[in-house]
């Protein structure tokens, strides 16, 4: 038995790989040599006949050379089923960008200076939906992502095409596996045969959470090819448990085609989270969560009916408020159940925790910035008075005529900062954040890295400061704890997320976070569970950190947030340029991991 193998001038030890027969292991050192001869072709076509080995040969290439110089894999995204769109969405996430689509996937890419090596298994059954349409064939996927992809001259890929003749290329190496003895692969079984071999609930629906694998997968396309006037593919787009068990890769390419009638507003309600539900590693839970978060102020009977499959999971949206663009968002100090949110135009509204209801314009006549305000963020004092960010990074006191007090600790935090600019650029305001309810506090990060904590029921001359970042800050947020603590979080453009505790000279040696996106809002609460930190990230990703523990949570995003706030009784807020939208937390599945 051969236990090691030479490549380059580098002999492997291969005992702890995958086992594989000795006929497959030459055509496994043929691979092995393409992958570490950096200056030979950059794509590899693994062709041959079904059930001759070539799905095992790359799952073997995968297992052995994970973190080896030179050979390591970045992303291996199997494509039976999967569509240009859906294939994008999941090279884009397993590459760290987040879903992204074809075009934009491309872009970022081509700005990655990683040389990248990608492995495409089933390349030759990629396609889903309608036969008739692009998003059918593997010919699309080709044409749309993967050519455009390997004129990139660091991307190199390893492609499984069977038989077919994708993917030609003028410098290529083949790895052909030939027609070696394997049984062929069964044809696609008629969608009433599939749909026999689903389990019933006691009321006689499909139960497809007990559905077989295959069927899950493939039930849809059989539907689509059933000449019943559509009546199988109505039943399953009306069916709440298919939409969460079936295969979403099926239904997202079915979805787009305009000509399949379905119920409700299904069709945009899938749109929003399509680039999620489609990921491998969300289990039905989430994906159900996911789908009632984007049902949820959309599709009324579409929410109710996924509520009981989205409270399973360990987060729940709760109400919605779209085409409500918030840049700005924060919790008011002093309004028990009140969350205050500011438009792009700088209008102030007030609206209620528990179902989104609006409880008013901000009182006291401050309601309103100035013509000319664009704002980023804001940090109130009470519901008559705040501190706003302005896109041209100055601070704005809006206060009412009434509260001269407000008016003097606000302005004098505007000017101070205003000041500060003028003298050095580094200066210059970046971020600002709010304490909550708990404190209040204005939390003001600045070009240099510096974080500035200026406390609003009373008069302070200067702030408490500290520089915890070497890099501008992105965003800032604190919290007052229940013995007495004061912690400030911050990000800084270089993707790092500090705690500093304000009543202590530095902050925390090393970053609770520190990742390769930008941070686009902050917020905190002391919660039943001790202190929690959300943070949203430039990726579509939304962590939750347990700082008594340390561990982290990950809420997938659906929309881009620009602004968050988080209650002590772990109601989560986001803003976004599409509106303003609360999810529940179950606090004690935080400490669950």
């Amino acid at each position: 038995m051969q236990h090691a193998m030479t490549v380059g001038a580098v002999t492997w030890d291969i005992t702890s790989w995958p086992p594989i027969d000795e006929e497959t292991r030459a055509f496994g050192q043929r691979l092995l040599d393409w992958a570490a001869d950096g200056n030979g072709a950059r794509l590899c076509l693994v062709r041959g006949a079904e059930r001759s080995g070539k799905s095992r040969l790359l799952a073997w290439f995968l297992a052995g050379t994970i973190d080896r110089p030179g050979t390591t894999v970045h992303a291996t995204v199997p494509s039976e089923g999967l569509t240009a769109e859906s294939f994008a969405w999941e090279l884009g996430r397993q590459l760290g960008y987040g879903p992204l689509s074809p075009a934009r996937l491309l872009d970022q890419v081509a700005l990655d200076e990683r040389p990248l090596l990608i492995l495409v298994p089933d390349l030759h059954r990629a396609g889903a939906g309608p036969a008739d349409l692009p998003a059918g064939l593997p010919e699309t996927l080709v044409a749309e992502v993967l050519e455009p992809l390997l004129t990139l001259p660091h991307v190199r890929a390893a492609v499984e095409v069977g038989e077919s003749g994708l993917l030609t290329a003028d410098r290529v190496e083949i790895v052909d596996l030939g027609d070696r003895a394997g049984a062929p692969r069964a044809g696609e079984a008629p969608y009433p045969e599939l749909l026999a071999t689903v389990p019933r609930t006691s009321d006689g629906r499909p139960d497809w959470s007990q559905a077989p694998d295959r069927v899950r997968r493939h039930i849809l396309d059989a539907a689509l090819r059933r000449d019943d006037e559509g009546a199988a593919v109505r039943d399953l787009l009306t069916d709440p448990g298919f939409l969460v068990h079936g295969s979403a890769a099926a239904l997202t390419a079915a979805l787009a085609d305009a000509r399949i009638p379905v119920p409700g507003r299904l069709r945009e309600v899938w749109r929003r989270a399509a680039p999620e539900l489609t990921a491998y590693h969300i289990d039905s839970a989430e994906r159900a969560a996911l789908l009632h978060t984007a049902a949820v102020g959309t599709d009324p009977a579409l929410a109710e009916y996924l509520q009981p499959l989205a409270e399973r999971h360990w987060w729940t949206a709760v109400w919605a408020r779209p085409d409500l663009p918030v840049p700005a968002l924060a919790l008011v100090p002093g309004e028990e159940r009140r969350v205050l949110a500011v438009d792009a135009t700088g209008r102030q509204r007030m609206y209620d925790l528990d179902g989104g209801a609006p409880a008013g314009p901000v009182g006291g006549g401050a309601g309103s910035a100035p013509a000319f305000a664009r704002p980023r963020s804001v940090a109130p004092r009470d519901a008559r008075s705040v501190l706003l960010l302005d896109r041209s990074d100055a601070l704005l006191p809006l206060v009412s005529e009434d509260d001269p007090t407000a008016a003097i600790v606000l302005g004098h935090i505007a000017e101070h900062h205003g000041s500060a600019a003028l003298a050095g650029e580094e200066s210059q305001v970046s971020t600002l954040g709010s304490g909550g309810p708990q404190g209040p506090y204005a939390v003001v990060g600045d070009r240099s890295g510096a974080v500035h904590v200026w406390p609003l029921s009373e008069y302070q001359d200067t702030p408490r400061s500290c520089q915890v970042h070497e890099q501008p800050v992105t965003a800032a947020t604190c919290v007052s704890t229940a013995d007495g603590l004061t912690l400030t979080f911050s990000a800084g453009s270089d993707g790092s997320v500090r705690l500093w505790e304000t009543a202590s000279a530095e902050p925390m040696p090393v970053p609770v976070q520190q990742r390769r996106y930008l941070v686009t809002a902050l917020a905190a609460a002391d919660t039943p569970v001790g202190p929690v930190l959300a943070v949203a990230w430039s990726d579509g990703e939304l962590h939750l950190w347990h700082v008594l523990s340390g561990e982290v949570r990950v809420l997938p995003l659906l929309r881009p947030c620009h602004a968050l706030s988080l209650t002590p009784e772990g109601l989560l807020l986001a803003g976004d340029p599409e509106g303003l939208y609360a999810v529940q937390l179950r606090l004690d599945a935080l400490r669950e991991l």
